[in-house]
């Protein structure tokens, strides 16, 4: 059907293309890796982050922001006794708000 010169052209065509498909792989594999490393970091911070108890993300929020704030715009003195005072309560009824207290106490009571 082909002539043997044809056959022996073809053959080598397809041993230089396999060779390419192969570099190609590697190269996107090697691709791949890099790609995923931040991914991989934003998902260890996100399930460190879902570890971590809701009423510690609600305080973590605002002293970051306390922290930002101080670095960037830097004071004499750092006053921490005020803002805990006047948020604390607020904070402190929040959480009380979204834990109702049990009702094992009233019901073992009837």
């Amino acid at each position: 059907m082909y002539p043997q010169r044809e056959l022996i052209l073809l053959a080598a065509r397809k041993a230089v293309l396999r060779q390419s498909i192969a570099r190609r792989r590697d190269q996107c594999a090697v691709d791949t890796v890099r790609v995923m490393k931040p991914l991989e970091l934003l998902d260890r911070a996100l399930i460190l982050w879902r570890r971590i108890p809701p009423l510690v993300k609600l305080t973590a929020i605002p002293l970051g922001l306390l922290v930002i704030k101080r670095t960037v715009f830097p004071q004499r003195k750092i006053n921490i006794l005020g803002p805990l005072l006047r948020w604390g309560s607020i904070l402190f009824g929040t959480m009380r708000s979204l834990n109702p207290p049990s009702k094992k106490g009233s019901e073992a009571a009837r």
